[in-house]
């Protein structure tokens, strides 16, 4: 069983644009998805309790050594457990998925730097991070031009190398989706997976409270019409979820990125069958 890849609406998020289909002249347009998000916590709501799902995502305008417009996601939700759970999750996933790529020694090669694969990995506080490295506390300061640019700048070639990092406690303003800590209500329970700089995986505890999820989606929507994104129809279906949602955490792991670990390979196009400008 798997959620549509064509779907009705989406989560809005303003550093994410979806790709738009007319399934139909003058009829209501359709996405692609960017995650399975919103259907997967459904399942979750309607009883289940473990599901992953393995499959093309899409995102429009991403490209570059990193990034393709089309990818393939491996994302997981569970029930009773948070985003510490999911840090114990790929703890266990990333030698599983070394071994089975043939790799005994459970290292990996990257540029040059032998990255132990073997837990435990580093845990390392976002804004301890920034403090540290870029001289500010995004916990007191919102800044999300000044926060994405050092990220990408500045904290992810500083994050140790010698094993995966998980990166933690991102600001509140940062998670649109995740449940905030009850010990700092500026802190969510966000959570990014790294492999000598490279995002693997982004994950959460997750919000499962109505009200306060349609205020931050509220929020976001404004976002994304002031960068000039149309904005979704409401996640009516979503919302209605979210009423018979329990405690849940989810995970979402680029798997084109997981190869480019296992492999050594210097760019995403090296482990894709054909690059979108072949296609």
């Amino acid at each position: 069983m798997s959620t549509p890849l064509l779907v009705s609406t989406l989560a809005p998020e303003a550093n994410i644009e979806a790709f738009e289909i007319e399934t139909q002249p003058g009829k209501t347009t359709r996405y692609l998805i960017t995650s399975p998000e919103l259907n997967m916590k459904r399942l979750l709501a309607s009883g289940l309790d473990k599901i992953f799902q393995l499959g093309p995502v899409f995102r429009k305008g991403e490209r570059g050594r990193l990034h393709l417009p089309e990818f393939t996601m491996l994302e997981w939700y569970r029930k009773n457990c948070d985003y510490k759970d999911l840090m114990k999750d790929c703890e266990k996933l990333l030698p599983c998925a070394s071994q089975a790529a043939g790799n005994s020694s459970q290292s990996v090669n990257l540029d040059g730097c032998q990255i132990s694969l073997r837990p435990p990995y580093h845990v390392v506080h976002v804004d301890e991070a920034f403090q540290k490295w870029a001289g500010w506390s995004p916990l007191e300061i919102c800044d999300p031009d000044r926060f994405d640019h050092d990220m990408a700048a500045i904290i992810e070639p500083s994050l140790p190398t010698d094993k995966p990092v998980f990166l933690f406690g991102y600001p509140a303003w940062q998670a649109s989706l995740a449940r905030l800590s009850p010990r700092n209500r500026k802190v969510a329970e966000r959570v990014e997976f790294y492999v000598k700089g490279i995002e693997l995986a982004n994950g959460f505890s997750e919000l499962v409270d109505r009200k306060e999820q349609e205020e931050r989606f509220e929020k976001e929507t404004k976002k994304m019409l002031e960068k000039g994104i149309a904005p979704y129809p409401r996640q009516q279906f979503f919302f209605d979820a979210l009423d018979l949602l329990d405690e849940c955490a989810g995970m979402a792991l680029g798997v084109d990125r997981l190869i480019m670990v296992l492999t050594g390979a210097e760019k995403i196009d090296d482990v894709v069958a054909f690059t979108p400008e072949e296609c």
